[in-house]
């Protein structure tokens, strides 16, 4: 593995109990594959922006218009995302769980890498990715409780992030949760103990023998806003 794409959408950034699972699941990673490059990406409300007329005029252009070098407005950053992702060998999302789906933000981020054409092609049979798999490693957060026998509210976020990464040829994906954020303190240090559990459960076995936690700055490492 020679590059690593993390994506982060809550707005509170590193103070995020998403931020922190996400940054778990890195140094996993970093211990594992310590040569890595990892590519860091906050999605903000100023700095991910939403599609625009461009971007819809291209969408509805012929094929090969759609793959013209020339780019305007959000189409090219929508470009810069995708040659992103293209580069990466494993993608991390840490995101927030906001009104039962993901923040808008993360939203903005899908309409750019989801794109016909570039991304996906629309087949007879349904649409067919175009990009190679790799792991997609999710941290969510939730201020309640979403999943198993004590769930009490919807989850639109994990099928909908499925299909979008799915769309494009991702399948090989795997969510990490720490639920019940808003129940006290002491509810979030247990929600935080058996969300990093699941890490440790997940790379356990490819992690057997490695050294302690990687201070991910010693990485070759940089950061996009």
């Amino acid at each position: 593995m020679k590059k690593i794409l993390c994506i982060n959408s809550s707005p509170r950034g590193a103070q995020s109990e998403s931020f922190r699972l996400s940054w778990a699941i890195i140094n996993h990673l970093a211990r594992r594959y310590p040569r890595a490059e990892l590519v860091h990406r906050q999605l903000l409300a100023g700095n991910t922006h939403h599609i625009d007329s461009d971007y819809a005029s291209e969408l509805g252009a012929p094929e090969h218009r759609a793959q013209s070098p020339l780019r305007h407005g959000s189409i090219s950053e929508s470009e810069v995302l995708i040659r992103e992702l293209e580069q990466a060998d494993c993608l991390v999302i840490g995101t927030p769980m906001h009104n039962y789906t993901i923040p808008s933000v993360l939203k903005a981020w899908v309409d750019h890498v989801v794109r016909v054409n570039r991304t996906f092609k629309s087949m007879p049979q349904g649409k067919v990715g175009s990009l190679r798999d790799r792991p997609v490693l999710v941290a969510v957060s939730a201020g309640a409780i979403y999943s198993g026998a004590s769930a009490r509210q919807p989850d639109f976020l994990t099928p909908y992030l499925t299909a979008a990464l799915q769309t494009i040829g991702l399948r090989d994906i795997t969510f990490f949760s720490v639920q019940g954020t808003a129940f006290g303190r002491e509810a979030l240090h247990q929600a935080r103990k058996a969300a990093e559990a699941e890490v440790v459960d997940h790379f356990l076995a490819s992690m057997t023998g490695e050294a302690g936690p990687v201070d991910t700055t010693h990485n070759q490492s940089k950061v996009s806003t």
